[in-house]
């Protein structure tokens, strides 16, 4: 009964196969299994290998610029692009997430900052899609009537069309 819940805790707390530090900046998308920890800056997704049990961390120094996907991750650093944690968050002090937030279980502490929405989902549940949004329709194909035509030569600004 507590065996499972100590190698939970020791996995997360000390054991990474991969440091980035923070001299090193990578841009590319990396996939990674056991534990990945971030000083540096990756431009790019960081995507757990599926069905793994691997955990990500962000150091106060670590930045990613483009979506996360992991089993368990704490962050203390930034990321710019929506966070998606399958089973545990950890949100630290100095923790600031520029998108929105996917969770199972979270932690948060005092200071850390979410600009975006956070959003409970339960294991590996399936994340809503955007929905395309249509702003306005200008149909190329459309036939001119005889008072369109008078104004044809016309120069007509694009917004004007719609």
């Amino acid at each position: 009964m507590f065996g499972s819940n100590k190698t939970k805790v020791k996995a997360s707390s000390g054991h990474f196969d991969t440091l980035i530090s923070s001299k090193t900046s990578l841009q590319g998308d990396v996939s990674f299994s056991g534990g990945l920890h971030i000083d540096g800056r990756i431009e790019g997704s960081v995507r757990a290998e599926e069905g793994s049990d691997a955990v990500l961390r962000i150091s106060e120094v670590g930045e990613v610029e483009g979506d996360v996907h992991a089993p368990r991750i704490v962050i203390n650093g930034t990321v710019h692009g929506n966070v998606y944690a399958t089973e545990h968050l950890e949100l630290a002090s100095k923790a600031a997430i520029n998108g929105n937030v996917y969770y199972n279980l979270i932690e948060m502490a005092m200071g850390a900052a979410v600009n975006g929405s956070l959003l409970h989902r339960k294991g590996n549940q399936e994340v809503p899609k955007p929905q395309a949004r249509l702003t306005g329709h200008y149909d190329q194909g459309a036939e001119q009537t005889s008072a369109d035509a008078d104004q044809s030569d016309e120069e007509v600004p694009p917004a004007e069309r719609i």
